[in-house]
């Protein structure tokens, strides 16, 4: 029998979940991401450039179909689905750390030891971002009712230079980051836990979310790193995601490698 983690609750503040590890450790988790970046750079370059082209057909399949309405909650949830995307990357710093050898085809087609578990927190992950995505759109209607949407040429207008617009960004950035939280604490650990260990997903997920609650300085810390990147790879047309994602995605392993039970 498998006993899921988060069946005992995480609030009880237990010390099987709780790491002395100061916020400033986030930065080194960064630097070790940016090390493995330059240990055979052309494969997570490659993983980036993958990324960045991904993010470009989605954002241009919106403007092509006429979605650009949900383009910033398409953003955003851009975070959710991360920790999925990034599997190839963990698999990276992983062979990197076990003297393993390393190519793009080895990060493109990964075999993790949970097998289909993976799948299972991507698709959870996916309907997470979905339903954020129709969340916002209802946010929008309640606030402004039935008018169409104006454009991206107006819609900063509209936001910052009206009480409604203004009333309307603190509740979506309110319910959006209740939706950024709590798919940050399942899917921190989570996936790198189902790439090095042999458990399922709910029991991933709910180590994640107690090793995230305990450590919430840290984490907090990690996430806002995490937040101030990717905003800078979107302000750049998603090129800075090239690099910028798999560093991240680097770092990330690490973090688990240092934290996991």
């Amino acid at each position: 029998m498998v006993i899921i983690p988060a069946v005992r609750p995480p609030l009880a503040h237990e010390e099987r979940w709780k790491r002395d590890l100061a916020p400033s450790m986030a930065f080194r988790w960064l630097a070790k991401g940016w090390r493995d970046f330059w240990t055979y750079p052309a494969p997570s370059l490659a993983y980036g450039v993958l990324i960045f082209l991904l993010s470009l057909v989605i954002v241009g399949g919106m403007f092509f179909y006429g979605h650009d309405y949900i383009l910033f909650p398409a953003l955003a949830g851009f975070l959710v689905v991360g920790p999925v995307l990034a599997i190839g990357l963990y698999e990276k710093s992983r062979r990197i750390a076990a003297g393993e050898p390393v190519s793009l085809s080895r990060m493109i087609f990964v075999h993790p030891k949970s097998g289909a578990q993976v799948l299972f927190i991507g698709a959870l992950l996916c309907l997470l971002m979905l339903l954020w995505m129709r969340a916002a759109v209802i946010i929008y209607a309640l606030f402004f009712g039935m008018r169409p949407f104006p454009g991206l040429d107006h819609i900063s207008e509209m936001l910052v230079t009206t009480p409604t617009g203004w009333a309307m960004l603190v509740v979506g950035c309110a319910i959006g980051a209740l939706f950024g939280g709590f798919s940050f604490a399942i899917s921190a650990f989570s996936v790198p836990m189902l790439l090095d260990r042999r458990v399922d997903a709910l029991t991933a997920m709910g180590t994640s979310l107690a090793l995230v609650w305990n450590n919430l300085p840290l984490m907090l810390t990690w996430g806002a790193i995490m937040l101030v990147l990717v905003a800078l790879s979107v302000a750049t047309g998603f090129l800075g995601l090239i690099i910028v994602f798999p560093v991240l995605g680097h770092g990330t392993w690490h973090a688990y490698a240092t934290v996991k039970p």
